[in-house]
């Protein structure tokens, strides 16, 4: 049974940076999601097994970068150029791969964990 933990939330100011730690990613591909208040569960980026792909969504599309260390089991999302609507609850979750669908929520990712929140509000 697969583990994931998330790490890394906080409150941070607009412009600012926070960097999500996700724990227990095995040699899987990983997806990054978030979900807000009063909104949807939406796909920020996913990191295949690899490292070698990397997909982001519009919203954060040159803001936020995803890396993965497989020898600490790790794989983490840079997020810079923080702005109030990325306040969220963000989840890892594992996957066989990213995919074409990679942002869709439902069926393709096995293991999901429990969540870090960010806060970015002066």
């Amino acid at each position: 049974q697969l583990q994931l933990v998330e790490s890394g939330g906080g409150l941070v100011q607009p412009g600012g940076s926070l960097r999500l730690s996700c724990e227990g990613s095995g040699f899987l591909a990983i997806g990054w999601f978030r979900l807000a208040a009063g909104s949807e569960r939406e796909g920020v980026a996913c990191i295949s097994s690899s490292g070698g792909s990397t997909y982001y969504s519009d919203s954060v599309k040159g803001r936020f970068t995803v890396s993965r260390d497989n020898a600490e089991n790790a794989v983490y999302l840079q997020m810079n150029s923080l702005k109030p609507e990325d306040s969220a609850i963000y989840y890892c979750a594992a996957a066989s791969a990213c995919g074409d669908r990679w942002y869709f929520v439902g069926g393709q990712y096995d293991y999901w964990g429990q969540g870090t929140e960010v806060t970015v509000s002066s």
